[in-house]
């Protein structure tokens, strides 16, 4: 958890020294300060995080069914990198929020508050219990149903409003 903590905050410093970088260029003329926002705005979208949580919530339903090598196979190599790619993206946005705001664009923190976002606290919470949920043959079947259905949602589901 304290690793997650400090990554996050880590990140969150560089990518906020990003984006204030580009807009104080920008904000003396340069076109290169324009696409440096641009760069680190087209990040910026919560919907991204639909697509990352099909994976890993895929990938979670395997761990819950497979067995205990394979199991660690898959959350080694694939669930592990989603999780750091999911802290990494959302301490970017964050980051990049927060330079904007110091700025002097105040309205743009309300951005932060997109349930879209429930998405990596989803990610989150059940990469920091999977050991709890892997233990328990009750709570292994019952979110093996769970990831399945939050899968299948986050792929076909519109989420428009």
């Amino acid at each position: 958890m304290s690793k997650a903590l400090g990554t996050f905050a880590l990140v969150t410093v560089l990518g906020g020294l990003l984006m204030a970088l580009s807009l104080a260029v920008a904000r003396h003329g340069y076109p290169y300060g324009a696409y440096g926002v641009k760069r680190l705005d087209g990040i910026a979208d919560a919907g991204s995080f639909l697509a990352i949580a099909a994976v890993y919530f895929f990938g979670a339903m395997l761990i819950m069914i497979l067995p205990i090598r394979a199991a660690g196979v898959v959350l080694t190599h694939a669930a592990d990198a989603i999780f750091w790619a999911t802290i990494m993206l959302f301490a970017t946005i964050v980051g990049s929020l927060l330079a904007r705001w110091a700025f002097g664009q105040h309205e743009v923190l309300w951005a932060l508050f997109n349930w879209r976002f429930l998405f990596v606290a989803a990610i989150v919470a059940a990469h920091l219990t999977m050991n709890e949920l892997r233990r328990n043959v009750l709570l292994r079947s019952l979110f093996f149903v769970i990831f399945g259905a939050v899968t299948l949602a986050c792929l076909f589901w519109s989420f428009s409003t």
